[in-house]
Order: structure tokens, then C-alpha cells, then sequence
């Protein structure tokens, strides 16, 4: 995929209305990844964010950063600058470019920058679902979803493999679910992800 930095960028793009939504009374909602709230939903992500952003910015200094990089990030008092703070960081490392395989520390890999992107694609877009889900709000979410970037990332989930990987502690994806035949590509991108389309949230205990 030759456009996949351009295809991160308007995926970013596609979930920061969601983030602006994002309130300090929201935090402690239960969201579709089972083992965490919302806030610890964005701390991974905005972790994760800066994290990528880190090492792009790293190997084109010819230089590595480690797992440390990657660990969840503290929201502040502003949830939203803190998320967009993160996204535009990872954002500019992309647009920058590296000169050589960027370290992967919590996956122990070198790879290319182009694999790079299209792993943090497939994060930013699933995990924007997820808050949208959380809030209520996944409806909207799809319905602005940029067609050429969800049809990059379902090639891209297509790739991943789904074997007894996925069911060990720490997996970064659920073993998929079964999707209808005539599933549109954002369903099958979720169901391919272990995701259930038909999440809805729950109320907040008192």
C-alpha cells in the first residue's frame, strides 16, 4: 500500500471527533475490551500512540526506544488534549519517515514503516469504534468512516493470523467471530478482530 501513511492520517482524522466527545465522568465506563474502563482504554491507547511515535522517531535517528515507550499514559485533567496530543505525535513520526526497520519493543520485531503504520491503522480505527461503542455513539462513528481506509485495514485483519496465539494472556486480538455472509467490510474488519458488532453499553453502576 504505497498511500498507507495518507490512509493513517485520515484514519486519525476519522476518530478525533470521537475523542472530543470524551468527558472526566465518562472514565470509568465499561467499554468492549472486557478488562478495562474507558480510561484505561485511552491510557493504552494514548500509550500506544506515543509509543509508535517514539520509535519512528528513533530509528530515523538511527537510534531504538524500549517497551517502556509503549505503557499506558495518563489522561491529566484534559482527556481529549492529552489523546490529541498523542495522535498528532504519531502522526508528524509517519509524515517524517524512517531511514531503516523501526523496533517494535513490545513486539521484539524490526519492521518496516509501512507495516508499522498499518499496525497502529488497524489500533486507531478498532479502538475508535470502541470509545464510540463505550459512549454510545458507534452508530455515527461508522457512518463517517473513510471507505478506502476501512477497506485497507480488512486487507490488512485478513493477514492476521487467527490461531491458539490470540487466546494467551496479553494477545493484542480475541480469537475472531462468525460474521454473516453478506457482512459489509467495517463488521467483518470488527468480527475478523474478535470484536461483536452488536456491543451496546452498560449502564454505569452508582
Amino acid at each position: 500500500m504505497d498511500n498507507i501513511v495518507e490512509l493513517h492520517r485520515r484514519a486519525v482524522a476519522g476518530i478525533r471527533p470521537v475523542l472530543a466527545r470524551v468527558t472526566p465522568a465518562d472514565l470509568g465506563r465499561p467499554t468492549p475490551c472486557a478488562a478495562w474502563d474507558l480510561r484505561a482504554l485511552l491510557e493504552h491507547m494514548t500509550g500506544q500512540d506515543r509509543g509508535f511515535a517514539a520509535a519512528v522517531r528513533a530509528a530515523r535517528a538511527g537510534d531504538e526506544v524500549g517497551v517502556s515507550a509503549f505503557e499506558p499514559h495518563p489522561l491529566g485533567p484534559s482527556p481529549t488534549t492529552t489523546l490529541v496530543a498523542g495522535l498528532d505525535e504519531v502522526v508528524a513520526a509517519f509524515a517524517a519517515g524512517a531511514d531503516g526497520p523501526v523496533l517494535l519493543a513490545e513486539f521484539d520485531r524490526r519492521l518496516p514503516l509501512e507495516v508499522v503504520a498499518q499496525m497502529h491503522l488497524i489500533d486507531t480505527l478498532v479502538h475508535g469504534w470502541d470509545v464510540a461503542a463505550t459512549l454510545g455513539v458507534q452508530d455515527g462513528y461508522v457512518a463517517e468512516l473513510d471507505a478506502e481506509v476501512v477497506g485497507a485495514a480488512l486487507a490488512m485483519c485478513e493477514q492476521i493470523p487467527d490461531d491458539v496465539s490470540r487466546e494467551t494472556i496479553g494477545a493484542s486480538f480475541a480469537p475472531s467471530l462468525p460474521a454473516p455472509a453478506d457482512a459489509d467490510p467495517w463488521t467483518r474488519v470488527l468480527t475478523l478482530l474478535g470484536r461483536d458488532p452488536a456491543w451496546q453499553p452498560r449502564p454505569v453502576r452508582a
